[in-house]
């Protein structure tokens, strides 16, 4: 019961709501309320309070998750390395939309013929790192610069390049682009270079997709990875290279905990994506 109420609070200092936290717990609204008032109950502090439509952790609760959350963390990595993975073991692969969409989608349906005890869910980078250490993923397949972290191996594929996608022809580099959202720890690396070639950030988006499609119905030109390109079908009369892009591009990475590595089933499927991945690239 009470690993339970630190899980709950953990995902809702995250999420903000209880409807959310609920959604990602797998539970109903009212499941979280009652994991938190058992919590606060067993701990005696007020852990929550009402902020509107969210809520706001008070300062106990505050100090009780940065306390508490790298070790829970990584015990749940340590319980999910003494699972034995089956024939029918479920596999769970941890992956950015963008690069599933772009690279994994040609290999996956042929491969879940094979292996139909996989399942994957999209996050974005800070989320997929977090997935591995704490064994809700088996494997993360992200974008972007990683920090380092000793219980999980990271593998570099790559190096993804960047396009400007615009509706109209551009002769040199444009003062403005949209990008990605540049406050997320695996994109910060490109608000220097851009700095430097004294390109303003627009607008920050959450999705390449739609950065892609606005830039497009020439709202402004885009920064945009080759996988959304090539996800999009986006034509050359729309693709613009220049010489700064080559310090732009973005190393693309498996992840997983070194343990999961000596289970058969998830070797092959690691070692099938990385060989794809890199040939998938050089496809139209």
């Amino acid at each position: 019961m009470l690993l339970e109420g630190i899980e709950t609070l953990l995902v809702l200092a995250k999420e903000g709501t209880m409807s959310k936290a609920g959604t990602r717990l797998y539970i109903s609204q009212s499941a979280v309320s009652k994991r938190i008032a058992n919590l606060e109950k067993r701990l005696g502090k007020k852990l929550i309070e009402p902020a509107g439509r969210h809520i706001q952790l008070t300062t106990a609760a505050l100090h009780l998750v940065a306390s508490v959350e790298p070790s829970f963390k990584e015990m749940r990595g340590l319980i999910f390395e003494q699972q034995e993975i089956q024939d029918t073991s479920l596999i769970t692969l941890a992956c950015s939309e963008t690069l599933v969409a772009g690279y994994l989608s040609d290999m996956l349906g042929d491969y879940i013929k094979t292996d139909p005890h996989i399942s994957i869910f999209t996050q974005q980078t800070p989320f997929i790192v977090e997935s591995v250490l704490s064994g809700d993923a088996t494997i993360g397949f992200c974008a972007g610069h990683l920090t380092n972290h000793h219980d999980i191996v990271t593998r570099r594929l790559l190096d993804e390049k960047f396009i400007i996608v615009s509706a109209t022809k551009l002769d040199k580099p444009p003062q403005g682009l949209l990008t990605n959202d540049l406050k997320n720890s695996a994109n910060t690396y490109q608000a220097g270079i851009l700095q430097k070639m004294g390109i303003n950030p627009m607008m920050e988006m959450d999705s390449y997709t739609a950065a892609a499609k606005l830039a497009l119905s020439d709202v402004a030109p885009a920064l945009i990875p080759m996988s959304v390109v090539k996800t999009l079908n986006i034509g050359p009369q729309h693709c613009f290279h220049f010489d700064f892009l080559d310090e732009l591009t973005r190393p693309i990475h498996l992840c997983y905990r070194r343990k999961s590595y000596q289970a058969k089933r998830v070797e092959r499927l690691i070692e099938t994506i990385a060989d794809f991945v890199p040939t998938a690239t050089l496809s139209p």
